[in-house]
């Protein structure tokens, strides 16, 4: 590891200068270098005694230079620094917030009888009418109208947590 070390250390401003030269961008040249010392020193075992140590070393940050801007070319699109992009466009609304909305909605789903519950989804989910949701249950209009006015009050009781609210008397009539 010394030996390394006496080796690897000198040549640290010449491969610094050269990726600077390569990357025209400070930042990008010192992540450059580091990459370069981490693999060399990881695959140190594999250099060959008889070669140069510089030699393999700048042909190491070649070859990752290269390979950074064939991947750039890949993705396409501009570059630029962090300090430079607007604020709002790396803004993401979370996601949190709807999951768990969807976790309590089916949860509420599922504390529902299962008539109410069927009732409910053939007209809400699947938008049949009234008529046709009767006849897919096999029960009567009226029997579907009350089923489903039950569903949507219990659905709003477990939605908000709270046990005496009345929804609005309006009714959708399909």
């Amino acid at each position: 590891m010394q030996q390394m070390m006496l080796l690897v250390e000198p040549l640290i401003p010449a491969l610094r200068r050269y990726a600077a030269a390569l990357t025209r961008d400070r930042s990008d040249a010192d992540d450059l270098v580091q990459d370069t010392l981490e693999l060399a020193i990881a695959r140190w075992h594999q250099r060959r005694d008889e070669g140069s140590v510089r030699s393999w070393l700048f042909a190491i940050l070649h070859n990752l230079a290269m390979s950074r801007v064939r991947q750039s070319r890949r993705r396409g699109g501009a570059h630029l620094p962090l300090d430079d992009v607007d604020e709002t466009s790396l803004a993401v609304p979370p996601h949190q917030e709807a999951s768990l909305q969807r976790h309590d909605l089916l949860r509420a789903l599922d504390a529902l009888p299962e008539e109410q519950r069927s009732v409910l989804l053939l007209v809400t989910v699947e938008g049949l009418s009234y008529a046709e949701t009767a006849e897919v249950l096999g029960v009567p209009t009226g029997t579907v109208m009350s089923r489903l006015s039950r569903a949507r009050d219990r659905m709003i009781q477990l939605m908000d947590g709270e046990a005496n609210i009345r929804r609005p008397v309006l009714r959708r009539l399909k």
